[in-house]
């Protein structure tokens, strides 16, 4: 297992009952603990912590712009290799485990769900990647977590308008720090395109149980210069 703690029996349980282990449609180099039914999961994950209201159990599927991005960075070490990584709302850490695989120096990987985190070592492990899992809230931080790093990556995470103005701000702290970031999504709507650039694009399969259609065309973007004065 990676990070500070082994997953506790209940996190365990509730991984192990509503998910298995398989590979990932558009990165099959890494498996993942993912989930057929998100709805049954999502309900056997609120009767476990005896209350409802609890986020989706978005730690247990493989989204599509984590997917492309995973895919983006083994197809493209150069863009990783050697780099201190820090992946934010990480999710399962695909795109955390994938940059292991494709040479990263050191990666950590952030989410505020103890199940995502609990997954994320569960995940790391299945496929030998040494992934730092943190819980914690950093996107109000002004600094980058940790020393070193220059690589942000984040994946899925602009499907809510608070979230991803929240996300934005923290890409362009980065940014302006001289930190590269790399993001993976389809253009939801609340992606920032006109902050973006696009660096390539994916048929990413399998995607009918979590968005409208079995295929999603899914885009890597990195942040653009702001125009000077």
């Amino acid at each position: 297992m990676t990070g500070h703690a082994r997953p506790g029996r209940p996190a365990l349980e509730t991984i192990g009952a509503g998910t298995h282990l398989s590979p990932v449609p558009l990165v099959p180099e890494i498996r993942l603990y993912q989930a057929s039914d998100p709805i049954s999961l999502w309900e056997r994950t609120e009767l476990a912590a005896g209350r409802t209201g609890l986020d989706p159990p978005f730690w247990a599927f493989a989204w599509a712009g984590g997917q492309a991005l995973a895919r983006y960075l083994l197809d493209h070490r150069e863009a990783v290799q050697g780099r201190t990584v820090i992946d934010i709302a990480s999710g399962s850490g695909l795109a955390a485990i994938a940059a292991v695989r494709a040479g990263a120096a050191a990666v950590a990987a952030y989410d505020i769900d103890p199940l995502a985190v609990a997954a994320i070592r569960v995940n790391a492990g299945a496929n030998r990647a040494a992934v730092r899992a943190v819980r914690a809230d950093i996107l109000g931080q002004d600094g980058l977590p940790g020393p070193g790093a220059d690589l942000v990556l984040v994946a899925d995470a602009f499907y809510q308008r608070d979230l991803a103005r929240k996300v934005t701000l923290f890409l362009e702290r980065a940014h302006a720090r001289g930190t590269a970031v790399l993001v993976g999504d389809f253009g939801r709507a609340h992606l920032p395109r006109d902050r973006l650039t696009p660096l390539a694009s994916y048929d990413v399969p399998g995607q009918r149980v979590l968005e409208d259609s079995d295929l999603k065309r899914t885009t890597v973007w990195t942040l653009r210069e702001r125009p000077g004065p």
